[in-house]
């Protein structure tokens, strides 16, 4: 099973942040990073040096995972989209927690009432 981080190590922050701002322009959405999936403790982003990170993706009250492939370039890096088996990364994500509650506090201020419905992992 994955183990899901929501705070992320200052080490990553920078690789983490530059893959955020990738996926957003590729997809031209406006994601927020909620968490790192099984992220490299040991990664220490050098000229160079590659590795692959599992981003946790929320965007209003829609939740995906994304596997990008990140490398250190200069000041910079490059960051390129990895191929994964579906089972592997679940296009849709039940949101954080953290996420969960924000928006659910949103539309009860919107509407009287509002109706969650959970079906097979997503609400």
């Amino acid at each position: 099973m994955p183990t899901v981080i929501e705070d992320i190590p200052k080490e990553l922050q920078p690789a983490a942040d530059a893959a955020l701002a990738w996926v957003n322009k590729e997809r031209n959405a406006s994601y927020k990073l909620t968490g790192l999936v099984d992220p490299d403790p040991n990664w220490q982003p050098e000229d160079g040096e590659a590795t692959e990170l599992g981003l946790v993706l929320c965007e209003n009250d829609m939740c995906s995972r994304e596997q990008v492939r990140i490398q250190k370039h200069g000041d910079g890096f490059q960051i390129a989209g990895v191929a994964a088996e579906e089972a592997l990364i679940p296009h849709h994500l039940d949101p954080p927690e953290g996420v969960r509650t924000p928006w659910i506090d949103e539309q009860l201020a919107k509407h009287k009432f509002i109706v969650l419905v959970f079906y097979r992992g997503f609400w």
